[in-house]
């Protein structure tokens, strides 16, 4: 038995070190994986992908936590990647997710994984979907992001996860017209967290009015607002049963099939451009780059030169 069968089959028999592993290898572009994931991602297992963003302080971990338990009390098993900021020293994730989830990782059927954003400013790491592929084909039933929440306008969250959940506390209520472009409007679901504190209803009413703003049609999805006290687990269960229910309009619509041949040809297309990204930057065109600048050659014509060098 070679070594990429062995790793194969200890991830499809649930090794979650060997899983581990292997998410590693892929976030450090080790080229020599390419037979191991070519046999994991022929798989045809489909995880269901939530999204969980919002700006910092609106108890993102802690929602990410109950939605773990309320989905292993659903026989689901479930896979977290936790995007942290890059740490300045080591540029790895910042974040222990040991500290965060420390009573749902050593379930058997939850797997965690922490990533530095390495500079994402969408708050997803460039690695994120990647890596999901080969946490889906490990067979987990359903995968959970959640981003770093940044504060910028978080796309790549709605490209990866099928249903977007905006976390956000009542004192968001007064930005929320400034957030409008931004994180207002990429969620399927909207969360008021921490919905105990004062002026929760007015912060509620201030999003229902923001959102009656939208156009809509009779087959449009209203976006729910749900509120919840996530460190007591109030209103988990509201949630559960709002992502569920736009999983159902997804699939009634045709929309998640939609969605995940968008993410295939996406992927697909990234695979291409850095495969060829590496081949075409030879010894030889690296020095013509460095030659044509130097004698102060116009940047297109330089283009041009390389394009044309069958090198």
């Amino acid at each position: 038995m070679n070594r990429a069968t062995s790793l194969f089959e200890k991830i499809q028999q649930g090794d979650k070190r060997a899983l581990a592993r292997l998410l590693s290898q892929v976030e450090n572009n080790d080229e020599s994986l390419s037979p191991i994931l070519s046999d994991l991602l022929r798989e045809n297992r489909l995880a269901y992908r939530i999204g969980i963003t919002g700006p910092p302080g609106a108890g993102k971990s802690t929602l990410t936590n109950q939605l773990v338990k309320a989905y292993r009390k659903a026989q689901k098993t479930v896979a977290v990647i936790a995007v942290d900021p890059t740490s300045p020293f080591t540029g790895g994730a910042l974040l222990g997710d040991r500290i965060r989830m420390n009573d749902v990782m050593l379930d058997s059927g939850v797997f965690i994984r922490s990533m530095a954003t390495r500079g994402s400013l969408g708050g997803l790491a460039t690695k994120a979907a990647e890596v999901s592929r080969v946490i889906e084909a490990a067979g987990y039933d359903i995968i959970i992001f959640e981003t770093v929440g940044v504060g910028q306008s978080e796309l790549d969250i709605v490209k990866a996860a099928d249903t977007t959940i905006v976390a956000l506390v009542p004192e968001s209520g007064d930005s929320i017209q400034a957030m409008k472009a931004g994180l207002m409007e990429i969620a399927d679901i909207f969360v008021m967290n921490k919905a105990d504190r004062t002026d929760s209803d007015k912060a509620v009413q201030a999003l229902e009015s923001s959102l009656q703003l939208r156009d809509h049609t009779a087959d449009s999805w209203l976006v729910p607002i749900i509120k919840t006290v996530s460190t007591r687990g109030i209103g988990i269960s509201d949630l559960f049963a709002a992502i569920e229910a736009h999983a159902h309009y997804l699939k009634s619509k045709g929309l998640l099939e939609k969605k995940r041949q968008t993410r295939d040809k996406e992927f697909v297309e990234h695979l291409v451009s850095e495969k060829w990204q590496r081949t075409f930057w030879t010894e030889s065109r690296q020095a013509l780059l460095l030659q044509k600048l130097s004698e102060h050659e116009s940047p297109y014509r330089i283009a041009e030169l390389l394009l044309s060098n069958h090198d």
